[in-house]
């Protein structure tokens, strides 16, 4: 029974009850129950219907999502979604329980009433006006042929109906065809003894057509010698609340800021649509992600980088309206897109050509002209029987390799690829733990002038001894530091490493030539590069001009490398550019950059073509030396020093060995 409270008692009871909402928003693992819970006290409060409720949930939806403590929006959308929906689970289970409780109490009453009747008529009627007539249910008196005998307002409301209309009118013509045999049978069973009580969710036809969505409960009245007389029928309209619930369930499953299905809806479509697919052309789905959409809300704030968001739902949407697509927002800047493919669907490059054309046309954000471009994880056409789960973070690994390239770039993912990725991930996650008990150890290959063949430097380079297993030279142990973010601390060990050893043949006259490290993308945009460089130099006495590094050619498009060879080129650093004439800037990065030497990319070393032999010249008269790695013949090499090419690594010269075997290598005999 709720007892109402005044206006501060309220208040309090409400500030209480939003604070434990709040609470469990922050608490991991995340549950509903205790929301669930709160709901259920907001019906004890006496102050809440359905329209009430769902004032309330429109109100927490905003308003929780605008305080600080739920930012970013991302992080909490979904929790805030489903706290909502408990709200209302909760709330309905116990307005549900208690309408029942009042029904079931109305019609004690009732039957009371009606009994008193049969002794005193002017009674009996007073009973039923004062019980009856300020009932919010709907109360119907029905004889036993199903007629109906007397009405309350609340039918009248309920049904649109006037008490005289309905008055006389069979009880089952006002069911919903197709409900109305389901009420016969239990009344039948009324009737029969079988049943004493009955409760069904009913829909009644009102004046203009519509059904109302009814909770019905209905009991047999029996006179003074118990044999049957009436049947009391109470009804509550529950179709507001019905209306509700749908938003609710609705607000759950999608996303709060551009409308759009979340990952869970989506997750939960795509498992559909993978049983009911055409087997011949199948499913293809899309994880596409918004690039550099951080550089956005840097530039130009929340406001903007959330009407960018609903600007990319909306054209999304555009774009795949001629396909039998479903396009959701998963969590920050990703967008999924689930395509049910046909004889006529686009392939997979076209649609993301549509994508990105569409997207790169400027839209007006607060007076901003914004264009972004979108890459893409694509899993085509996957087995029946695939999980959702799987095809998700199949496509999400395939959008990681897309965006390693630039910009706009798609991937689609290959079982088979995967496979090894998995491996190589396996290998790259025990590193740490192989460092630290001494399996990676560093070793060191000659640098030779090709023009006389003597050793010009010392090149140091990782090694990983595994136990039982095949062992890992450089590129590959670096490659697997790169992807788990290990080669920053990694590759500064390399160096202090390498960097002493060097200081310490120099000191004994055994070894005077340069060193030369090879960084990865990772390493040349580190913020911390120059000091970790530094530092290095400090501790191991090793001079600046000793020491040179190489940066992949293609990573100074991004300002903190090439910030960093800047830098430490002024130190008196000789920097570097690995994998050299692949991308269409390099020869300009040469112009433009203190760059003292290039080292032309493996492909291109094994291929000779004339694009290399005409690239060289180039090169060499801006002042900057080159040389090749994987010289694996003396013929090679000879080519190569016709070519132009200045110094080279490679089997040919040296495989990489410990300290001590290097020094062998290059001692005058």
């Amino acid at each position: 029974m709720a007892i109402p409270l005044g206006q501060e008692d309220l208040d309090q009871e409400l500030r209480g009850r939003l604070d434990v909402v709040c609470s469990v928003l922050h608490e991991e693992p995340f549950k509903t129950g205790p929301i669930e819970a709160v709901g259920a006290n907001l019906v004890t409060l006496g102050h809440l219907g359905a329209s009430g409720l769902r004032c309330t949930a429109e109100v927490l939806g905003k308003g929780l999502l605008s305080l600080p403590e739920f930012q970013p929006v991302e992080r909490y959308a979904e929790r805030i979604a489903l706290a909502i929906g408990a709200l209302g689970t909760g709330f309905t289970a116990a307005n549900t329980e208690s309408v029942l409780a009042q029904q079931e109490s109305l019609q004690k009453s009732l039957l009371k009433a009606v009994r008193d009747a049969n002794w005193n008529l002017k009674e009996s009627e007073a009973r039923f006006n004062e019980v009856v007539t300020s009932s919010s249910n709907g109360v119907l008196i029905v004889d036993l042929e199903g007629r109906l005998l007397r009405v309350n307002a609340a039918v009248v409301d309920i049904l649109g109906h006037t008490a005289e209309e309905l008055t006389g009118t069979l009880l089952l013509d006002l069911i919903e065809p197709g409900f109305a045999e389901m009420l016969g049978e239990a009344m039948a069973d009324l009737v029969s003894g079988t049943a004493e009580r009955i409760r069904q969710s009913q829909r009644m036809l009102r004046k203009d057509g519509d059904a109302a969505r009814l909770s019905l409960t209905a009991s047999l009245l029996r006179g003074a010698d118990d044999e049957p007389s009436h049947f009391v029928v109470v009804v509550e309209d529950g179709t507001e609340l019905e209306l509700l619930q749908s938003e609710i369930k609705r607000q759950a499953l999608h996303d709060v800021l551009t409308g759009l299905p979340n990952r869970q809806f989506f997750t939960t479509q795509l498992e559909t649509l993978l049983r009911k697919a055409d087997p011949v052309y199948g499913v293809t789905v899309f994880h596409l992600d918004i690039d550099a959409f951080g550089m956005v809300g840097n530039s130009f704030g929340g406001r903007v980088a959330e009407r960018l968001l609903q600007h990319v739902a909306q054209r999304l949407q555009a774009v795949m309206s001629q396909e039998k697509a479903m396009i959701a927002r998963f969590d920050g800047d990703e967008f999924g897109v689930l395509v049910e493919n046909t004889a006529g669907t686009p392939d997979v490059g076209a649609i993301m050509k549509s994508i990105n054309d569409d997207l790169l046309e400027p839209t007006y954000v607060d007076g901003h002209g914004l264009a972004v471009s979108m890459s893409a994880g694509v899993v085509h056409r996957p087995a029946a029987d695939a999980e959702p789960v799987d095809l998700l973070r199949a496509a999400d690994t395939a959008l990681r390799k897309a965006k390693v390239r630039r910009r706009g770039q798609w991937e689609v993912f290959h079982p088979g690829q995967d496979a090894l990725d998995r491996r190589d991930h396996a290998v790259a996650v025990t590193m740490p733990g192989a460092w630290e008990n001494g399996e990676i150890t560093v070793r060191y290959r000659p640098i030779v002038r090709l023009a006389d063949g003597d050793v010009s430097g010392v090149e140091a380079a990782l090694h990983w001894d595994r136990p039982e297993a095949e062992v890992l030279e450089h590129d590959r142990c670096a490659g697997l530091a790169e992807e788990t973010g290990l080669i920053l601390p990694l590759g500064e060990w390399l160096l202090r490493v390498a960097g002493g050893q060097s200081a310490w043949w120099r000191q004994r006259g055994q070894f005077d030539r340069s060193l030369v490290v090879r960084l990865t993308a990772h390493q040349s945009s580190d913020a911390d590069l120059v000091s970790r460089v530094v530092r290095v130099l400090e501790e191991t006495g090793l001079e600046a001009n000793r020491l040179a590094v190489g940066m992949p050619a293609d990573v100074l498009l991004l300002t903190d490398a090439a910030d960093n060879l800047a830098v430490l080129a002024g130190l008196g650093v000789h920097v570097g550019l690995d994998n050299f004439g692949l991308g269409p800037l390099d020869p300009a990065a040469v112009a433009d950059l203190p760059v003292k030497s290039v080292r032309v990319a493996p492909a291109l070393v094994e291929r000779r073509s004339a694009y290399v032999t005409a690239l060289i010249p180039l090169v060499r008269e801006s002042g900057v030396t080159v040389a090749v790695d994987g010289i694996v013949s003396g013929e090679q090499a000879q080519w190569w020093r016709a070519a132009g090419a200045d110094f080279a690594t490679g089997a040919h010269f040296g495989t990489p060995v410990p300290p001590g075997d290097f020094l062998k290598r290059v001692e005058p005999r």
